[in-house]
This record gives structure tokens, C-alpha cells and sequence, in this order.
């Protein structure tokens, strides 16, 4: 089967066909790290770590290129706020971005560039852009010039007055057009900034994913990913910048926006009550099941994020990782179940192909005999690590626990706790195993009698 996505450009589902078979290049838009993501940043990553993965099954080569924005004035603001100095913020916060995604299973991509880095790079590009006509200097800022593109907005197909009216920037006085977005602006003393051809100064945020996405993927790539919020002006912007400062560039190929996301059925927002970040999160649930909360909703379309059915996630992950626990070591090979990879190869459908990986647990549960128990294991597994689900030890995943879940029994006094209740039973002490297995239920503990042995897990 072709792989097919949905072009935001285009509009329409299309075959995906790489600039180079050999090597296909993808850029997401990841954090400004200002502060802890939160669960709406959560969904871009999940997703596109699924399409990095089957990429990945797909082609020879892969690079995939999700940045970290380190200078912009929200990362200003939340320093001088917090009393430390933008390095100090910035890194802090990413060290804590990497751990949330890596709880959720997400890869890390081939590169991640930071913008600090690439200043050259983007001074080169407004450069280029002043050049051709395309920008222009006015009281130390450079600004692109909207009307010099006659086809500005073809991504989100606005109207001009939509242009104006939501591109978010500042109408000052040296704008030739009310449109025109800053690509460079002064710095003070107080604020980051680098030396330029126009003065100390800082760059805005359109022009830093244009000089990193390509200096490390070139101008001309497969797919631009990022969330629906990002289309405009973000995006947008990119690509009057890219393309106007490489002329005969299409810049991105293919782009790929996720959908929004609700929190208990409102607009996320700390007044409500409902606003959660990750790592909050992290505290309660598994990152399994967060993972698999955003992966139940087919990516374009919105999703209602709530606590249930967090809960309900990783009820049906405690399911899944109960048919694997006790099973034989899986088959050889890594095919993965036809229905699993058909679903994700038409437009990333993860509902789909969760209800495949479902199949294939059902038939793990009714294999009979090791052989068969091993080859349905192996279609588990398989399906599972393309879907970035199931890869961890079944005891790890039922010995898990909630931040302050340390405070009542650890592994080691349940063990024995239970090798104790395990000997009364020997001796027919019913009594006794009873009153260990109530003990046990009180911590939270759930203890399942086997005909090898007596399994236990955390509630």
C-alpha cells in the first residue's frame, strides 16, 4: 500500500512521494522552552513520533529535524520573572521537555538545533531577503515585506483583512504594510541579543525555523508537521521567507497539522482548572497512557483530553500487558500486522490501527500452545513499537506507581508479603492468606493466582 497524507496546503489526501526515495527528511516545530509543555504540546509529538516511526519502516533513511526554540520574548519575560538568567531557564526547561517525552515513548529525532545556534544562518537569510527585495531595514528591526509575494497565504488561504487582522504583530510606524511581520528586532542591554548588520538585536520567531530547517535538511524537503494553531501565522511566514530567500524553492512538500485539543470539555486554561502540563501529569498516570489517550483520536481531528479517560488508557494497557506477562519469549521477525500498517500508511489513522493491535492481542489470549503463543506474541510486539506502545517489561509496567505512591508497600515487602501468603496457602492456612491478600488489596495491590505462580500489580 502508498503511503498517503493529508496536505494542508492542498487540501486533500494525497500519495506521498518523496523528493529522494532514498532519503526522506522531515521537520516538526518542537518547544519554546519558557516553560513546561503542556498536554496540547503533547499531541504534535506523539503524533509525528508515529509518522518518524513509520517512515522509518518505510524508507532507508530518515531525518527528522524537531528544533528547540531558545531565544524569544516569552523565554525574556519568564526569566526576569523567575529572578536566573536565560541560559539557565532554557536549559533547565529542555532537560525537563526531553524527560516528558521520553515518558511517553517518543523517539528522539536525528537532529535538534537549536535557534541560538543558527544566528549566522538567519542573519545570511535576511540578507539574501533585503537583497531581493523582499525585506527591508527600518529603525534597526528588518521586516519581510508581505506584498513583495503575490502568492502570500496560499497555506491558510485567509483573506488580506484575516492577514492583518491575525497575523499578531505590532502595527508600528516604520511598517510599510500592516501585514509585514518583524524578522529582526534591537535588543537592550537587558535583553539577549547579537551583533548584525543592523545593530545589536534578537531574531524573531518566523525566521528561525526557516535557517534551521534548512541548513539541516536543505531548502527543498518531504514534510513540515506541527500543530493546527501553528498554520498562521507561523508557519505562513516560514514559507514566504524560505522560498522568497531561495528563489525556485518550494521549501516544504507536504504539511501536516494535528488538530486541536480540549481539556475536560472546555478551552485549556488555568482559570478552569483544566490546564495540565506534562510533567503534572506524569505524576499521576503513566506516560504509556498518555500516550495512548492521544493516539485513541485520529490526529487531524479535535480531542477532548480528560483524566477519565486517562484512566480508562491505561486500564486497557494493564489488559494488553496482562496478555504478555507469563507468555514465551516472541518469534523472530518484526512484521507487523497487515491491518496495523495499512491504517497508519492511509493518512496515520492510530484508531484503526489500535483496533489491529487489539486483534492481535485477542489472539494472544487465545493461543493455545508456546509456538502459537510466540508468534502472537511477536505480532503484538511488532504492532505495538510502531504505534510507540508495549515495549516495556509487563512487571515494570504492574509495578508502576503515582508520585507519593512510595509512602505504602515497595516491591520488596510486597514480595514478601506475597511469598508469605504463598506458603499458607501450602500449609492451608486459608485464613492467614486471606488476611495478607486483604492487606494487600488496602495498598493498592492486586494479587492474581496463576497455574505457574502467584503474579501481582499495583491497582
Amino acid at each position: 500500500m502508498t503511503l498517503r497524507v493529508h496536505n494542508t496546503i492542498a487540501r486533500e489526501k494525497q500519495d506521498f512521494i518523496p523528493i529522494d526515495p532514498d532519503h526522506v527528511r522531515m521537520y516538526v516545530c518542537g518547544p519554546t522552552v519558557y516553560a513546561n509543555i503542556h498536554i496540547g504540546n503533547a499531541r504534535p509529538l506523539v503524533v509525528f513520533d508515529v509518522l518518524y516511526r513509520l517512515l522509518k519502516r518505510l524508507y532507508p533513511k530518515v531525518t527528522y529535524a524537531r528544533n528547540i526554540t531558545d531565544v524569544e520574548d516569552k523565554i525574556n519575560v519568564r526569566a526576569k520573572e523567575l529572578g536566573v538568567d536565560i541560559r539557565t531557564l532554557t536549559e533547565e526547561t529542555a532537560d525537563r521537555f526531553h524527560a516528558d517525552a521520553a515518558a511517553m515513548g517518543v523517539l528522539e529525532p536525528d537532529v535538534e538545533p537549536r535557534a541560538t545556534d543558527h544566528i549566522p544562518e538567519m542573519i545570511e537569510l535576511m540578507e539574501r531577503l533585503i537583497a531581493s527585495g523582499n525585506a527591508y531595514e527600518a529603525e534597526g528591526h528588518v521586516l519581510f515585506n508581505v506584498p513583495s509575494m503575490p502568492d502570500y497565504g496560499g497555506l491558510s488561504r485567509h483573506s488580506r483583512e484575516a492577514l492583518i487582522d491575525g497575523a499578531r504583530v505590532e502595527v508600528a510606524p516604520y511598517k510599510r504594510d500592516p501585514a509585514d511581520f518583524v524578522l529582526w528586532k534591537p535588543s537592550d542591554d537587558d535583553t539577549p541579543g547579537w551583533d548584525s548588520p543592523w545593530g545589536r538585536g534578537r531574531p524573531g520567531w518566523h525566521i528561525e525555523c526557516s535557517a534551521m530547517s534548512q541548513k539541516h535538511l536543505g531548502t527543498d524537503f518531504d514534510i513540515h508537521g506541527g500543530g493546527q494553531d501553528l498554520i498562521f501565522p507561523h508557519h505562513e511566514n516560514e514559507i514566504a521567507q524560505s522560498r522568497c530567500g531561495n528563489p525556485g524553492s518550494h521549501f516544504a512538500k507536504y504539511w501536516m497539522h494535528n488538530g486541536y485539543l480540549q481539556s475536560e470539555g472546555e478551552k485549556m486554561s488555568k482559570s478552569l482548572g483544566n490546564f495540565y502540563t506534562v510533567n503534572e501529569l506524569l505524576a499521576e498516570f503513566p506516560g504509556e497512557a498518555l500516550r495512548l489517550t492521544l493516539l485513541q483520536t485520529h490526529y487531524r481531528a479535535p480531542l477532548d483530553f480528560t483524566k477519565d479517560g486517562v484512566r480508562q488508557a491505561k486500564a486497557t494497557l494493564d489488559r494488553m500487558y496482562a496478555a504478555l506477562r507469563g507468555t514465551p519469549a516472541a518469534a523472530d521477525g518484526d512484521d507487523v500486522p497487515s491491518l496495523v500498517q495499512e491504517a497508519l500508511e492511509d493518512e496515520l489513522n492510530t484508531p484503526l490501527a489500535l483496533a489491529g493491535l487489539h486483534e492481535a492481542i485477542t489472539a494472544l489470549n487465545a493461543a493455545s500452545g508456546d509456538e502459537a503463543k510466540a508468534q502472537a506474541k511477536r505480532d503484538v510486539l511488532a504492532a505495538g513499537s510502531l504505534l510507540g506502545l508495549l515495549q516495556q517489561d509487563p512487571e515494570d509496567w504492574f509495578r508502576w506507581q503515582p508520585a507519593g505512591g512510595e509512602d505504602g508497600l515497595d516491591d520488596a515487602a510486597i514480595d514478601a508479603l506475597v511469598a508469605q501468603r504463598t506458603e499458607a496457602r501450602k500449609v492451608r492456612d486459608f485464613a492467614e492468606s486471606d488476611r495478607i491478600r486483604d492487606e494487600l488489596a488496602a495498598a493498592g495491590i492486586v494479587v492474581e493466582d496463576k497455574p505457574e505462580g502467584t503474579i501481582w500489580r499495583r491497582g
